[in-house]
């Protein structure tokens, strides 16, 4: 026989519900090492503000793409001062928000925080031009090296690794600014998006290229140069971690690969350490590789792997 509806009167056998919440603010004192006051009357970076924003400056970089795609000549100029001036104003309070969080002084309002977060907002406004003329010229790199793509525009519309790349530029931008917080959870919007994790940190040249895309996993330290193209799967990771005097790892150690000009790197492949892959190399599909190939070497997955890489002939 069923058991039908839950009375009013029956016997609840849930936990209390204030003892549960008791138990999950405690593990919150816990969780940010003594910094939910400060959290709750200054307020922590907002991750749809900063969906919000990354997605404001698209369209300022891209009007006609990411913006309205029926403004006219007259009208864009309107349109970017417009979107931008909101974007900036926006960015500036969670640049304010990431510096008074990490912030060393106490409770209540800071100055050097404040004057920080403008100074750094203006910068960042400032490599706008330069950001959008290397995603120019990634835009290009995706048309001109997928023979499927029928435009830029295409490319520019509906290709992750675009996407991805657009939002590492930006988070690279405010990386080097030394903005806390905010450079890596731009990079996991693109990430979560796209599945193409590419660290804030890490050093891309211009025309750079990352075709289909998901899996590509760029870490902090790696050193790309121009002329780059990955496809899916590919790491750029460490072999191994500095640790300190307490077993923890060095942070900013360089660790990941330097990938110079005119590589490319097809699916799957694993490269691990700070090794070099020289100009105009080829690696191939689901290669492995923790040492340093010089220009113009062609790595395959048949080839041995113990013998001394020879430019222009593989290992």
């Amino acid at each position: 026989m069923s058991k039908g509806p839950r009375t009013v009167d029956a016997p609840d056998d849930r936990p209390a519900l204030r003892e549960v919440v008791d138990a999950l603010c405690r593990a919150n004192d816990v969780l940010v090492a003594g910094r939910r006051r400060k959290l709750v009357r200054q307020g922590l970076v907002s991750r749809e503000a900063l969906a919000q924003i990354v997605q404001d400056l698209l369209s300022a970089l891209f009007p006609g793409h990411f913006g309205a795609p029926d403004l006219s000549e007259e009208g864009v100029h309107y349109f970017v001062g417009h979107v931008l001036d909101g974007a900036l104003i926006a960015l500036e309070e969670q640049v304010r928000r990431g510096l008074r969080f990490t912030c060393a002084h106490g409770e209540g309002p800071c100055h050097e925080c404040e004057d920080q977060a403008v100074q750094i907002t203006r910068s960042f406004t400032a490599e706008l031009p330069r950001i959008r003329e290397l995603l120019g010229s990634d835009v290009e790199a995706a048309y001109e090296g997928d023979p499927a793509a029928t435009s830029v525009d295409e490319a520019l519309f509906s290709y992750p690794g675009v996407i991805a790349i657009a939002h590492y530029r930006i988070a690279h931008a405010l990386q080097r600014l030394h903005v806390p917080l905010i450079p890596r959870m731009i990079a996991e919007l693109a990430h979560g998006a796209t599945g193409i994790d590419i660290h804030p940190g890490a050093t891309i040249g211009g025309r750079f290229f990352i075709d289909h895309g998901t899996g590509v996993v760029i870490g902090e330290t790696s050193q790309i140069g121009n002329n780059v193209r990955l496809y899916q799967g590919v790491t750029l990771g460490a072999k191994s971690f500095t640790l300190d005097e307490q077993g923890r790892p060095q942070k900013g150690v360089p660790r990941h690969p330097i990938v110079e000009d005119e590589v490319v790197i097809y699916a799957g492949a694993t490269i691990l350490g700070r090794i070099t892959i020289g100009r105009g190399s080829v690696i191939g599909g689901n290669v492995w590789l923790t040492r340093s190939v010089p220009a113009g070497s062609r790595v395959t997955q048949a080839q041995p792997r113990h013998e001394e890489f020879v430019a222009g002939g593989g290992i």
